[in-house]
């Protein structure tokens, strides 16, 4: 990163100072967190990735099916893929009655994942994928939804973007948000040129210069990308409000480390406890969304493998903060 360009300055924090911790945490004598931690603000929720199922499984959830497994496992929130969502509406599915569907079992549209093409350098490419972007949108507002992943799609090869473009990008998918009411939270990708480690993220979301940027975290993203889970105690609730619950086994180690290695929460080496403790030491209870792509769990039934994440997150709740 260039110091001449990229570099934070005092306006650019201020303008977004509710990303950070708050200056009383801040100045808290080094052994004081912990004491105010609780663990009953977490809600869990489903990214329907985790249920995806095995490509020549038959037949296919739908996302109808998927809400009724999160629904029956005991979730209180689901993260659709727009994927899904985009299937349900070419076959004439109303969004409304979708909508309804998942209030009448008492779940919310916590995030959604899309992968529209908002941060790329080709101009015509980023004008296509914020139309995807707002289409996104607007189909997630008429479910209810509140948020949705703003990753570096597009972006996965080649030169970087530049931080300081991304960032205007990024303002400019706020805005879209704006008239939707839906919240694009800036995704981190392990190991991604442009957006690879929390702290482009978070660099990304202050500098966009917008009260409601934020950031989606993920533990296996983190790990994959080198950085230090205590980095995020600097996070406080506005910044984390929906993070990526999962686990890392030892093997294969973080080079060859792939999505589909992802684990349980508690059944890899991740310091789940320390993260959780520091979610809780700074005041933020991000909505835990369990996101796996273990092709061991896909071949499970769906309701048994939504049951064992759900029964795993709360687990490791428990210890973090027996």
């Amino acid at each position: 990163m260039s110091m001449k360009s990229e570099s934070l300055n005092r306006r650019d924090v201020f303008k977004s100072g509710s990303l950070l911790l708050g200056a009383a945490a801040i100045a808290s004598p080094a052994g004081t967190f912990g004491a105010a931690a609780k663990p009953g603000k977490f809600r869990y929720c489903l990214n329907m990735s985790t249920i995806r199922g095995l490509k020549d499984a038959k037949p296919q959830l739908g996302i109808v099916d998927e809400i009724e497994v999160a629904a029956k496992a005991g979730y209180d929130a689901v993260e659709p893929w727009i994927r899904k969502l985009a299937e349900y509406v070419e076959k004439g599915g109303s969004l409304k009655d979708l909508g309804k569907r998942i209030a009448d079992h008492g779940m919310t549209v916590e995030s959604a994942i899309g992968f529209a093409s908002w941060i790329v350098d080709d101009e015509a490419k980023r004008k296509a994928g914020l139309e995807e972007m707002k289409r996104d949108m607007d189909w997630l507002a008429q479910i209810g939804g509140r948020r949705i992943a703003a990753p570096p799609a597009g972006a996965y090869r080649g030169d970087p973007v530049a931080m300081d473009a991304a960032a205007e990008r990024y303002r400019k998918v706020l805005e879209l948000g704006d008239a939707s009411g839906i919240v694009p939270q800036v995704e981190m990708w392990g190991g991604n040129p442009s957006i690879g480690t929390v702290e482009k993220a978070i660099y990304i979301a202050i500098k966009a210069g917008h009260p409601k940027a934020c950031f989606l975290g993920d533990i296996y993203h983190a790990y994959k990308g080198g950085c230090d889970f205590a980095g995020l105690r600097l996070l406080g609730p506005q910044a984390m409000q929906v993070f990526h619950f999962n686990d890392y086994p030892a093997d294969p180690p973080i080079e060859t480390i792939k999505d589909k290695d992802r684990v349980y929460p508690g059944d890899g080496i991740a310091p789940i406890s320390d993260i959780l403790r520091g979610f809780a030491d700074v005041g933020a209870h991000p909505v835990l969304s369990l996101e796996l792509f273990n092709e061991t769990y896909w071949a499970r039934p769906a309701l048994e493998n939504a049951k064992t994440g759900l029964r795993k997150m709360k687990e490791c709740v428990a210890a973090a903060f027996g």
